[in-house]
């Protein structure tokens, strides 16, 4: 089992930044694909951004590109979302996503609100 745990959330004034991180635990998780997925009041969850096992490949979803960075260090086992030039359409919960082999698991989430 992989256990994820997401932290860095908070309240932010638009305009500003935040860092989310995500720690893995359980597995080491340098061989998975890492996803971050946020949920806002109301809406689906969609994806924000994806990075590859090795961390050569990026995928950003279209409303967030440009603004968002996402990062891994596999020898802390943990993901980083950079989060930039915030909006207050992106207030939502963030969640955190591993996955390999058709195996997927999620973190609990953390909040991000952005108050305009």
């Amino acid at each position: 089992q992989v256990q994820l745990r997401e932290s860095g959330g908070g309240l932010v004034q638009a305009g500003g930044s935040v860092r989310l991180s995500c720690a893995a635990s359980g597995r080491t998780v340098s061989t998975y694909d890492m996803s971050w997925y946020r949920q806002a009041p109301g809406k689906e969850r969609e994806i924000v951004a994806t990075i590859t096992r090795s961390g050569g490949g990026t995928y950003y979803g279209d409303s967030v590109k440009g603004r968002f960075s996402i990062s891994r260090d596999n020898a802390k086992n943990t993901v980083y979302l950079q989060v930039n030039s915030l909006k207050p359409e992106d207030t939502a919960i963030y969640y955190c996503n591993a996955a390999v082999a058709g195996q997927v698991w999620w973190g609990q989430g953390t909040q991000v609100t952005v108050s305009s």
